[in-house]
C-alpha cells in the first residue's frame, strides 16, 4: 500500500485541515539521529516538535536526553509536566513573571538552565528574582558564527557576542563570581553548518558557495570552542557542552569539546532538510487539505495552505504540495491564507472534495495551525495528540 493509500484510510473520517505523523517514519528518524550522534546524547529541540507527547516519545528513545527549550514560560510548564528534569532554554529571557516563578521554587530551579551571553543578563535574573533565592542555573553562549576581514564578514547567525576564548573566560569568570547563580554548561550553535542545506536544488553556485562556507568554518569553530571551553573550565565545572542541530549532528558530535547535541527538525524530516547531502531525514508530519475548486484544466485550488515558515521571505519557505506527486504552487498565487491552486501534471486527476498531503518547510512551526496530531501507525490513526496550541499555549 502507498504512503497515500495508507493516509487516505487512516483518515478517511476526518475533514481537512488536520495534520498527522507517521509514527514509523518518527522513531526511525530518532533511531538514526542517535546513531548518528556518536554515543552523545542528544537533546530534543521543543521548537521543532510542539507536542508534549511526541517530546516523550523521542526522549524514550535510546541516546535521547533532556529538552532545549525556547522559552522560559515553555520551560517551566514542561517541568512541571515531567517531560524532563533537564531543560535548557537556548535563548535569554526578560520574561518576569517566569523568572520569579523560577526562582520561587527549587525544583524548578534545580530542573531548568538559563542561557546567558553577557552580565546584563545576570543584571535583570537578580532585579527580578531578587538574591534570597535558589542558586540560577546558567549556560555561557559561544557565538559560533565564522567572522572574517576582522569582524567586518559574519558568517551565521546574529546570536551571542561571545566569540573569542577571552570573552568566554571572561564572563565565566564574572558568572562564578557572582552570587545565586551555576555555570553549568557552555552552548554555541554553527547555524551556518546546521541551518543550511549544502545541495539546494536547481542552484549549483549556491551550493558550491555553502559548501565551502562549511568546509572553512567548521575548523576554525573547533578550534576556538575547544579553546573556549577550557577557558570557561578555569571557573566552572561544566556539566555539559551542547552544539549543533540536525543539519550538523554528526560534525558537531565529533568535536571533542562537544558533550551532547541537539536536534529536533529531524524527527518530522520538513522540506528544508531535503537540501542537505550528509543525511536526510525520511518525511514524517504532513497536513491534508480539501480541493475546493477546478478553475480549470490542469489548475486544482485547495482552501488554505498559506502556512509559511519563518526566516528569511523566499519561495523555499512556502508549504510544499507532496501527494499526489505532480503537484506544484503557481509562482503568481504560492501558499494563500484562504487559498492555494495548484497546476502540474498531478492536478487534472484531482476531483472537488479530494484531499492534497502538504509537507512543512519547518518542523515544529506547523504545530502553530493544529490543535491535535494524529498518531498513524501503518493505515490506522492509533492515538490523538494536542499540539501546543490544542494545550492553549502560545509562548511565541
Amino acid at each position: 500500500m502507498s504512503h497515500r493509500d495508507r493516509y487516505e484510510q487512516a483518515t478517511a473520517d476526518l475533514d481537512p485541515p488536520f495534520g498527522i505523523v507517521d509514527l514509523a517514519a518518527f522513531d526511525a528518524n530518532a533511531a538514526a539521529l542517535a546513531a548518528r550522534s556518536a554515543g552523545k546524547p542528544i537533546r530534543v529541540a521543543s521548537k521543532s516538535v510542539r507536542c508534549r507527547s511526541l517530546l516523550r516519545r523521542a526522549l524514550a528513545t535510546p541516546g535521547w536526553h533532556g529538552v532545549m527549550a525556547y522559552t522560559l514560560a515553555e520551560a517551566l510548564w514542561l517541568a512541571k509536566d515531567g517531560i524532563s528534569d533537564d531543560i535548557l532554554v537556548a535563548y535569554p529571557t526578560a520574561d518576569r513573571a517566569a523568572l520569579r516563578a523560577l526562582a520561587a521554587d527549587e525544583v524548578l530551579a534545580g530542573t531548568v538552565t538559563l542561557t546567558v551571553d553577557s552580565v546584563e543578563h545576570l543584571d535583570l535574573i537578580d532585579a527580578v528574582a531578587g538574591h534570597k533565592r535558589p542558586p540560577v542555573r546558567v549556560c555561557l553562549e559561544l557565538d559560533a558564527s565564522w567572522r572574517l576581514a576582522g569582524g567586518r564578514i559574519h558568517l551565521g547567525v546574529r546570536r551571542s557576542p561571545v566569540h573569542s576564548p577571552a570573552q568566554a573566560g571572561a564572563l565565566a569568570r564574572a558568572i562564578a563570581a557572582r552570587p545565586g547563580f551555576r555555570l553549568v554548561g557552555v552552548m554555541a550553535y554553527e547555524a551556518q553548518i546546521a541551518g543550511l542545506g549544502d545541495a539546494p536544488p536547481g542552484q549549483p553556485l549556491r551550493a558550491a558557495a555553502i559548501r565551502a562556507i562549511q568546509r572553512r568554518s567548521l575548523p576554525e569553530l573547533l578550534a576556538r570552542r575547544g579553546a573556549a571551553v577550557a577557558a570557561v573550565r578555569e571557573h566552572a565545572t561544566l556539566e555539559f557542552v551542547n552544539g549543533g542541530g540536525t543539519g550538523s549532528l554528526a560534525a558537531t558530535a565529533a568535536d571533542p569539546a562537544v558533550t551532547e547535541v541537539t536536534a529536533g527538525s529531524g524527527l518530522y524530516g520538513p522540506t528544508l532538510f531535503d537540501a542537505y547531502r550528509a543525511w536526510r531525514p525520511t518525511p514524517a508530519a504532513f497536513f491534508a487539505l480539501s480541493v475546493v475548486r477546478r478553475p480549470g484544466p490542469g489548475v486544482a485550488t485547495v482552501l488554505g495552505g498559506g502556512w509559511i515558515a519563518s526566516g528569511q521571505t523566499s519561495r523555499i519557505r512556502q508549504p510544499t504540495p507532496w501527494l499526489p506527486p505532480g503537484l506544484k504552487l503557481t509562482g503568481t498565487e504560492g501558499a494563500g491564507e484562504v487559498q492555494t491552486p495548484l497546476v502540474g501534471p498531478g492536478a487534472d486527476g484531482l476531483r472537488v472534495g479530494d484531499r492534497v498531503w502538504f509537507r512543512h518547510a519547518k518542523a515544529g512551526e506547523l504545530c502553530e495551525h493544529l490543535d491535535a496530531l494524529h498518531l498513524v501507525s501503518s493505515s490506522s490513526v492509533t492515538e490523538v495528540v494536542p499540539t501546543y496550541r490544542g494545550d492553549g499555549r502560545a509562548f511565541l
